[in-house]
């Protein structure tokens, strides 16, 4: 019987799959599978180059990091689902420290301590609290990119946080997140409308703690993350189609329809001054003014005030780059 599952979900993801998975392979009582998405690269052969003890799930299309976590899920064994970035590798003894806490009384789910590969916390994702109007409106305006120390962008990504501190919290990163399996059927698995990415995790640790689950930061149970793997292999169109699509659904399940409208005036004011700040020159690095202005344009037109479409959008529609 294994003690838990760790559920790797990747795409593209050869530069980093090898260490993932050489960190886990000594950890027998756990059983690994990995979930991939359509990748084009060497991902899946590097992956069974490790060794037998990987459950490897080829998927023919990109079905969404929602959608291939579920599926591993439906695989997994124990009492444990940790859900782990192939741009993680976990340290000796992170895996069972991680499971101790997760079988706590009343505990849900538990998240291990991301570190750059220099050792610095990854403050500012690892932990955040959940996505509250005020904290929103200071990220679609624009504050948090002007002043980043500000108050409420201090809060909202837990920036006085205490790394060193077992303690409760709202919503770590689905880059590194145990739950317990009693706390995953008792909500039911991850929300696949978040598609590809963006609030699927939030959604989920949302909805753990509506029903009185806690979710706990376990600093002894540490993990090195590299980070922006998964978002850089999306275009700059689709990182602002999605992220805006995926947060207004999250709004319009957790929030009231007031909240969510008042939202809608922020964005459509965020975009119009991204807008006027990309006709003045000022832009995301690596990203040309005529691309920015059109992916501006269509995110304002699809998800701004009285654009009149559904805030979900439309799920099927392609992406040719996924996240994992």
């Amino acid at each position: 019987m294994h003690a838990g599952s760790v559920i790797i979900v990747t795409h593209n993801s050869e530069q980093h799959i090898e260490g993932c998975l050489n960190a886990l392979v000594g950890e027998g009582q756990w059983l690994v599978i990995l979930i991939d998405n359509a990748s084009v690269d060497s991902t899946v052969r590097r992956a069974r180059q490790v060794g037998k003890d990987v459950r490897i799930v080829s998927n023919p299309i990109n079905i969404g990091f929602a959608a291939a976590v579920n599926q591993g899920a439906k695989m997994g064994s124990g009492e444990v689902l940790l859900i782990l970035n192939p741009d993680a590798i976990a340290t000796p003894g992170s895996l069972n420290k991680l499971a101790q806490t997760v079988s706590r009384e009343g505990v849900g789910a538990a998240s291990g301590a991301l570190v750059s590969p220099d050792g610095s916390p990854d403050a500012g994702f690892n932990i955040r609290r959940f996505p509250s109007l005020a904290y929103m409106l200071a990220e679609v305006l624009l504050l948090n990119r002007l002043w980043k120390t500000n108050p409420l962008n201090r809060q909202y990504r837990c920036l006085d946080l205490d790394y060193g501190s077992l303690q409760e919290v709202e919503q770590p990163a689905g880059a590194c997140l145990a739950v317990k399996r009693d706390a995953w059927e008792s909500i039911g698995a991850f929300d696949e409308e978040f598609y590809p990415v963006w609030f699927e995790d939030v959604d989920f640790c949302h909805r753990l703690v509506s029903k009185g689950w806690k979710i706990i930061f376990c600093p002894e149970s540490v993990f090195i993350h590299s980070g922006g793997h998964s978002v850089n292999q999306l275009s700059f169109h689709d990182r602002q189609h999605f992220w805006y699509r995926n947060l207004l659904r999250y709004f319009a399940k957790h929030h009231t329809r007031r909240e969510t409208t008042i939202l809608r005036f922020g964005i459509t004011a965020g975009l119009v001054l991204r807008v006027l700040l990309t006709l003045a020159g000022v832009k995301p690095k690596g990203v040309n003014t005529g691309e920015a202005l059109r992916s501006y344009t269509r995110v304002l037109w699809r998800y701004g005030l009285g654009a009149g479409k559904d805030q979900n959008g439309d799920k099927k529609q392609k992406v040719e780059s996924f996240v994992s």
